[in-house]
């Protein structure tokens, strides 16, 4: 089931990612929806689209990489 706002996001999501990271996290999420039928798969894109902007410092908070 698609994410239709970020509130409706996990919860683990949410807090840890910043919003940016969020709706970068839903979008991913969405599209993969419409590519796999295995939720974990989805979830996973979600995820690898998140570390292709953003990145854990070493206090273990998101944020955006540097180019």
């Amino acid at each position: 089931m698609p994410f239709k706002t970020l509130k409706d996001l996990p919860e683990d999501v949410q807090n840890v990612l910043p919003k940016h990271a969020q709706e970068i996290y839903q979008a991913a999420f969405n599209s993969a929806e419409e590519q796999y039928e295995d939720e974990s798969r989805m979830h996973a894109t979600a995820w690898s689209a998140v570390k292709n902007v953003y990145h854990k410092n070493d206090k273990d908070k998101w944020v955006k990489i540097k180019k």
